[in-house]
């Protein structure tokens, strides 16, 4: 049976000559034969075992979702192969887990450092040297940091770094909802009216969506889950439910107003209530998201900025700084990630990057519980961001039906590796 972890579940490509031609009964029955095979999968001891069992399959014969699902697992196991021959001992359930070294820091393995190469490429879908994802990465928290640093100043915060600057924004009183039903009211309705701002952006951004993605909506949780201290979570449209992002308010002290602009973009339109519905109904194989667990975030993160292209933060100078601080959230993490696992970081260094850089951590993971993740998963917040920067580099320079086409392209029959992501090939 292959278990998926929560953040895994969330966590465009046509159809070649051939396979077009190909009666459709017949496709289909291949992909029964694949899909059986995928499932019976982890009852296979070894990998090279595994993969055996799929070499007789051949891709051009599949249905597009299915075919993806054949070359996504079949180079993700190629890739486990070698990571247990590199580091054997780790947890052979689905997706190889590498065991953890002795302390911090993947490297400290005999073959550390092509463990964490291979755990990269097969997280992001694409081969990347890690030293070029960290020098991406520090550019790119260079650019958004000097961008905050410009709107800091005109807002009246210019004192101390960028992180210093961070944390007493997000402490000012002046932008922070009352700690009552009334404030938590009107942060939903603040973040409903920013979504219906982001359906309306819908058709010039990505075209046609499932109508069930455009029935959505910001909820309050109840007040027993506020209580307990819930998470935020999601509802995911479908036929006969409507969908929703019931937003965490229990510290809402903790969540000015200009930080939440960029949650709507990310968790409902055009992120995460338009690619997973798009997703679902292309029933990928579970060891497909096994083995791409970071496709969704990154899809919504690059969500984020399209809606910041598209002039989501016109006028509002704070809104576009809470943008930025999510997405420096999301750039520093990968910068952690590689500067631990490939760059020899020490935890405490890592640390005080957190603080210089971001300043505030995101509302729903404290720093140490974002160290403890991220030494303990190597490559996968390093691929979320990556993910999300070779999206923006798939569409730049885009608009109208190229960026429409762009996008619907990457979000078609559901999460790929980066590898096969074009933007052509879907009509308007």
């Amino acid at each position: 049976m292959i278990r998926l972890a929560r953040r895994n579940l969330l966590t465009g490509m046509t159809a070649s000559v051939a396979m077009a031609a190909m009666p459709a009964l017949a496709r289909s029955s291949d992909d029964e034969n694949l899909r059986g095979v995928l499932d019976r999968l982890d009852a296979i001891p070894g990998y090279e075992a595994r993969l055996a069992q799929l070499r007789a399959f051949d891709a051009s014969t599949l249905s597009p979702s299915a075919s993806l699902d054949l070359r996504t697992v079949r180079s993700a196991l190629a890739i486990d192969s070698q990571l247990v021959r590199l580091i054997p001992g780790g947890k052979s359930e689905g997706p190889y887990r590498v065991p953890p070294a002795p302390k911090p820091g993947l490297w400290r393995h005999a073959h550390g450092a092509e463990a964490f190469a291979l755990l990269l490429e097969r997280h992001l879908g694409e081969r990347i040297d890690p030293e070029s994802a960290h020098r991406r990465f520090e550019i790119m928290v260079a650019h958004l940091g000097a961008r905050a640093d410009r709107l800091m100043r005109a807002a009246g915060f210019s004192k101390g770094n960028v992180g210093d600057r961070f944390k007493a924004m997000f402490a000012d009183s002046r932008w922070l909802y009352s700690d009552d039903d009334a404030g938590r009211d009107a942060a939903v309705a603040d973040m409903n009216r920013w979504l219906g701002n982001a359906r309306r952006a819908l058709p010039a951004l990505i075209g046609r969506v499932p109508s069930a993605s455009l029935d959505v909506s910001v909820r309050r949780m109840r007040r027993a889950e506020e209580a307990t201290g819930k998470g935020g979570y999601r509802q995911i449209p479908s036929a006969g439910q409507s969908g929703a992002y019931f937003v965490d308010l229990k510290q809402i002290r903790r969540r000015p107003r200009w930080s939440l602009h960029s949650v709507v973009h990310h968790e409902l339109l055009p992120g995460h209530m338009v690619q997973l519905p798009i997703e679902a109904a292309a029933a990928p194989h579970p060891l497909r998201i096994a083995y791409l667990p970071g496709f969704a975030e990154g899809w919504a993160i690059h969500a984020e900025q399209l809606m910041a292209d598209h002039g989501a933060y016109s006028g509002a100078p704070l809104e576009e700084l809470g943008h930025i601080h999510w997405l420096l959230f999301r750039a520093v993490r990968g910068l952690v990630d590689t500067g631990i696992h490939h760059r020899r970081w020490s935890v405490a260094e890592a640390r005080a990057r957190l603080d210089a850089l971001q300043g505030a951590p995101a509302y729903f993971a404290s720093f140490e519980q974002d160290l403890d993740r991220i030494v303990g998963e190597p490559a996968a917040r390093a691929a979320e961001a990556l993910i999300w920067l070779k999206l923006a580099d798939r569409v730049r320079g885009s608009a109208g039906a190229p960026l429409r086409r762009a996008n619907r392209a990457i979000l078609t029959h559901g999460r790929k590796p980066m590898r096969l992501i074009s933007n052509v090939g879907i009509r308007e």
